[in-house]
């Protein structure tokens, strides 16, 4: 793990890849967490994570939806599939430790999960004050929705 001041080194320089889980259910409904972290700091946005040095993208999705989302057994039975979106940009102006002058960069791998209409709500995670289903309309018209997330509904 890297120290801090490190980490701020390479937000700084470099972009950071991740992962972000569109989580659909019943065909009508996503997922959004409210988030607790910056950057997007209290806005809803799907779930998602950082991909690790050295790790696999299939590893990176499986850890990301078994943390954020306990969708291991789910994910590695086959039961849910998840289904390449698209690359994202994402370009926010402050970083993970709130530094002002120290702007984050992400390239996103969007993939979505379709779920059945019965699928139980997962309970927050330290990313997260709350988790909640909406209709892809109601994201759409909210400004409590991050404009990145909608993106994934717009195109």
């Amino acid at each position: 793990m890297l120290d801090t001041q490190t980490f701020k080194k390479i937000v700084a320089d470099t972009p950071l890849v991740s992962i972000d889980l569109i989580v659909k259910r019943g065909g009508h409904e996503v997922l959004l967490g409210l988030r607790n972290n910056r950057p997007a700091q209290s806005f809803w946005f799907v779930p998602g994570g950082r991909i690790l040095k050295n790790e696999l993208m299939q590893t990176a999705l499986s850890r990301i939806a078994a943390k954020e989302l306990g969708l291991t057994s789910h994910i590695s039975s086959g039961e849910l599939k998840p289904v390449f979106k698209g690359a994202y940009e994402h370009m926010y102006q402050d970083c993970f430790a709130g530094d002002i002058g120290i702007s984050t960069h992400y390239v996103v791998l969007a993939y979505r999960i379709d779920v059945p209409s019965d699928f139980a709500l997962p309970t927050a995670d330290e990313q997260h004050t709350e988790l909640k289903w909406w209709t892809v309309q109601d994201a759409l018209s909210s400004n409590a929705v991050h404009q990145y997330t909608k993106n994934y509904f717009s195109d």
